[in-house]
């Protein structure tokens, strides 16, 4: 891997030009081959189970260093691989690369590593902006072994099958627009009308052929079951849990496609949810170690070869290698922020199309002293899941008295319309509509996922009609680009850390076993397959509130 001096720029772009004709016959044929993709990954997953999950859990030790020194250090004839975004993805790209003895060259925007992972200190505690839960509190979670080796805590938010996904119904709080606590029977029963209302919606999605909004399918199944309407405040916690459900996803209700919406909460890995209670700062710059990271690097152009990619920065350096690994958000693609020559095909295109970005946005607050109950989460309803909020208690977790207002969709995006100011103001009314006498924060912090030019967006979702393939064409490689990212996670863990972190990996792995394919390198090819016995540290995770 190299950057290319200016004299030599024109000359490396002419060949780049030149092998693309050849580029663009494998395009044709990938793009034919890749209507059998998905048909390919269902029977992949049939017939694999078990061995899948040990052989992605491999990679996973690999990556994390946590097995027999590499065999190697990278030399002038390694394959040489330049990964793009330093979000938890392209990081285990890096190192699952770097420590298969490639050379490996990170670039990152921002000037800081993690991407949608952000750990604020300056409350003078770990608070994180961005993600916060892992997901699937259990041994089979890929993130857990780091999570163990470097001892950081969790604290459990809720148990499998929840209704409300990632907290328990009992560690909440509801009030009224009034003031007044919503009654715990109040919101047991009508939580128990939600799950119906979900069930019946299966009906509503096996009598269309088309696909529906969620949305759409709670109004059908209310129409045809008034006596699951409810009235007065049971309507507004109705609508709470509505608004809960439509955090999980990061989007409105009337967006998210009511043919694949549960799938990946079917999918989500047992153990329950918990709360980074360190943040997810360790994590990043645990894998980060030894890695060769240039931040400040905002890419703008990837020139697809035959042999060889040339990636442009946006001061105009171009930095080429055998191959690259593209990790940056969906929302980024979507955008067209990054010029791809030849342009991405078709099929590519109309993946990245068809899929949403959602929103969710955090305002964290800090107090001097604690003047709200010891619970987990703090809610407001109201008539309208928009009006609905909550605040997840910090303190409850870490100690610390931090509220931090969590907001998804439309109203995720319209907060950032606001100042951090007024924003933080919004917060404290809602907070008020709780606690009248509720002091002022002494500091604030405001996360803006949407307009942030390196996200433009939470994480991705299923919008209404998303075509069925379109994470498995998401995925696919073009030649000599991978992709990574939490978006294009298999097994329906789109969305989460740990399915970012994965995803990373197993781009690291296709992109590696093409490169040696090329090179016709057997050594380097058995250098990370031979490595099937480790010693984990015999230390279980760090669990608070079983």
């Amino acid at each position: 891997m190299v950057e290319v001096p200016e004299a030599e720029e024109r000359r490396a772009a002419a060949a780049a030009h030149k092998s693309n004709m050849q580029q663009q016959e494998t395009m044709k044929m990938q793009q034919h081959s890749s209507h059998r993709v998905a048909a390919h990954s269902n029977n992949m997953q049939q017939h694999t189970g078990k061995k899948k999950e040990n052989s992605v859990l491999k990679l996973v030790k690999v990556c994390y260093g946590i097995l027999p020194p590499r065999l190697g250090r990278p030399h002038s004839s390694s394959p040489s691989v330049i990964v793009i975004g330093g979000g938890i993805s392209g990081i285990a790209a890096a190192r699952f690369l770097h420590n298969a003895s490639f050379k490996v060259l990170l670039l990152e925007s921002r000037d800081r590593l993690g991407g949608r992972i952000h750990t604020d200190y300056s409350f003078g505690c770990p608070v994180d902006m961005g993600a916060s839960w892992l997901h699937g509190v259990c041994d089979e979670n890929p993130l857990a072994p780091l999570i163990r080796r470097l001892g950081l805590t969790l604290y459990r938010t809720s148990g499998d099958n929840s209704v409300l996904y990632d907290h328990d119904l009992e560690s909440f709080m509801l009030f009224d627009m009034d003031g007044h606590q919503v009654p715990q029977n109040t919101v047991v029963q009508v939580g128990d009308v939600f799950k119906k209302i979900l069930s019946e919606t299966e009906k509503v999605r096996n009598e269309h052929s088309h696909d529906l909004s969620v949305l759409q399918a709670i109004s059908i199944v209310l129409d045809r079951h008034p006596e699951l309407r409810q009235d007065g405040l049971s309507h507004e916690v109705l609508q709470w849990y509505i608004c809960r459900m439509e955090a999980w996803f990061a989007a409105d209700a009337d967006t998210i496609s009511l043919k694949t919406w549960d799938q990946a909460s079917e999918q989500v890995l047992t153990g329950g949810h918990g709360l980074m209670v360190q943040g997810y700062q360790p994590v990043i710059k645990a894998l980060s170690k030894d890695t060769d990271i240039r931040l400040n690097h905002r890419v703008k152009r990837i020139t697809n070869g035959y042999n060889k990619v040339m990636i442009t920065v946006e001061d105009g350096r171009n930095f080429i290698a055998d191959a690259a690994i593209i990790t940056v958000p969906l929302g980024v693609l979507k955008a067209n922020l990054i010029e791809f020559e030849p342009k991405l095909p078709e099929w590519k295109q109309s993946a990245i199309a068809d899929l949403g970005v959602g929103n969710e946005n955090k305002i964290a607050l800090l107090f001097d002293n604690v003047f709200w109950p010891n619970v987990e989460l703090l809610g407001v309803v109201a008539p309208t899941s928009y009006a609905c909020g909550y605040f997840l208690n910090l303190h409850k977790a870490t100690g610390h008295p931090v509220l931090v207002y969590m907001a998804a969709g439309r109203l995720a995006c319209d907060l950032e319309k606001l100042s951090d100011e007024s924003a933080a103001e919004f917060a404290m009314l809602q907070l008020k509509k709780m606690f009248p006498d509720a002091t002022k924060p002494v500091q604030y912090l405001v996360s803006r996922w949407s307009t942030d030019p390196d996200t433009l967006g939470c994480y991705s979702y299923d919008l209404v009609g998303k075509s069925t393939d379109a994470y498995d064409k998401l995925r696919a490689p073009i030649g000599n680009l991978f992709f990574g990212g939490e978006a294009v996670s298999s097994d329906d863990h789109q969305g989460s850390v740990h399915g970012a972190y994965e995803s990373g990996i197993m781009a690291g792995e296709n992109c590696r076993r093409h490169l040696i394919r090329r090179h016709g390198s057997l050594e380097m090819l058995q250098a990370v397959s031979y490595r099937e016995e480790i010693l984990e540290a015999a230390v279980p995770l760090q669990i608070s509130r079983m």
